[in-house]
């Protein structure tokens, strides 16, 4: 198969001819043989790279969580480019970012989750594009956890933050094209936007069903197996329990002090989830919440993907802390993703009702059934942007 990257330059040649252009990448931005994104464009004749630019945790991925990076600009010792940081206070390319740039390229591999700030970085510089009058391109990659199961909620748009602009559910099912197409149409963009598509993949596929090398997105999705708890697991950072940030399995272990590692997965065995064991286990974070102490808590082992249902999981796991453990507060305090007036929580989960829900020991098919209706209107909405 071949990712979008690898059909500009066999497929699409023209597409960026005699341009000066700003690529937006990452660390994971690489081709079937491990080639940078980067390095390719600046070895490309037919157009000259003039601009870098990163999303979150940096071109190089080495920042954590949430951190506001360098503000400014640098330039590639190797490459001889500017290189521009779009997570800081300027999240958005400036006009003086494109002052070299007649057109703008992204190739970021996303990791099919709402909250994951890289789409949102996309949306940022088609908006950019859109007010400078140069085309936007997309290299568009496999959703990493297939392109068929939707979770969660649709985002209220009074919700909006950087972990969630537009009406979109948790797991979306999308690739960044597929969005990009989306969004450009519904959301009023109106960029003059290039996709270029992928070729041999089928929505059904995982990453690991494809040809291409899994490279880290972001430090703290180490694995595909991160990347399959993550649509759910993701709402924990809204809480005082630990993600499991710090350990060597961030999302997939979580837990807390004050948790029994037995009570909680005898609590959660009784509901039969489908799809995933939880073992009980202790461990203590290098770093994030409870660094250096011991947590209680539990390992997600997903036996079946097909059935695997993170959202619902995250939300069984949270109303049977709050059972257990009543006495201990759960909602972790602002900020969150320069979000300074709202609960982490509510802004990652796109809007109140989930937390009211748990707080109220809310049963799964009534929380489910208040999702449904914005959730078929996303199934209807997405449909005409659809590429695969």
């Amino acid at each position: 198969m071949q990712t979008g990257l690898d059909r500009l330059f066999t497929h699409c040649p023209d597409l960026l001819r005699g341009r000066r252009v700003g690529l937006i990448c990452s660390p994971a931005s690489v081709d079937v043989v491990y080639r940078h994104a980067a390095d390719l464009f600046a070895a490309c004749p037919a157009f000259r790279l003039t601009a870098l630019f990163g999303p979150q945790h940096g071109i190089r991925g080495e920042t954590q969580d949430n951190m506001i990076e360098w503000e400014g600009w640098a330039r590639d010792a190797r490459l001889g480019v500017p290189v521009f940081s779009l997570y800081g206070q300027t999240r958005q390319p400036t006009p003086e970012m494109l002052a070299e740039v007649d057109a703008l390229a992204f190739d970021v591999p996303d990791v099919g989750t709402r909250v994951y700030t890289f789409i949102w970085t996309m949306v940022l510089a088609m908006q950019a594009a859109k007010a400078r009058g140069i085309p936007f391109v997309v290299l568009d990659r496999p959703n990493p956890i297939g392109g068929l199961d939707i979770e969660g909620a649709v985002l209220e748009r009074e919700w909006a933050s950087f972990v969630g602009m537009y009406p979109i559910p948790m797991r979306h099912a999308m690739t960044v094209g597929e969005l990009a197409r989306l969004f450009n149409e519904t959301e009023g963009i109106g960029c003059e936007l290039e996709v270029v598509p992928l070729e041999g993949w089928s929505r059904p596929q995982w990453l690991d069903a494809t040809w291409l090398p899994w490279v880290m997105p972001s430090p703290n999705m180490p694995t595909l197996d991160t990347a399959a708890v993550y649509p759910g697991m993701v709402l924990l950072e809204g809480t005082t329990l630990s993600e499991g940030r710090g350990t060597t399995r961030p999302f997939e272990i979580f837990g807390a002090p004050f948790i029994d590692p037995h009570d909680l997965a005898a609590a959660l065995g009784q509901l039969q989830l489908p799809g995933v064991h939880f073992r009980p286990m202790w461990f203590q974070p290098t770093f994030n919440k409870f660094a250096g102490h011991l947590c209680g808590g539990l390992q997600l082992h997903v036996q079946n993907r097909g059935t695997f249902r993170s959202y619902r999981v995250a939300v069984e796991i949270l109303k049977a802390v709050r059972r257990l453990y009543p006495q201990e507060p759960l909602w972790r305090e602002p900020p969150y993703e320069y979000v300074f007036d709202r609960l982490p929580f509510d802004v990652i989960a796109g809007a109140d009702r989930l937390r009211a829900a748990i707080e109220a020991g809310a049963d799964w098919e009534d929380i489910a059934a208040a999702d449904e209706p914005a959730l078929a209107d996303f199934h209807q909405r997405r449909a005409a942007y659809l590429l695969y």
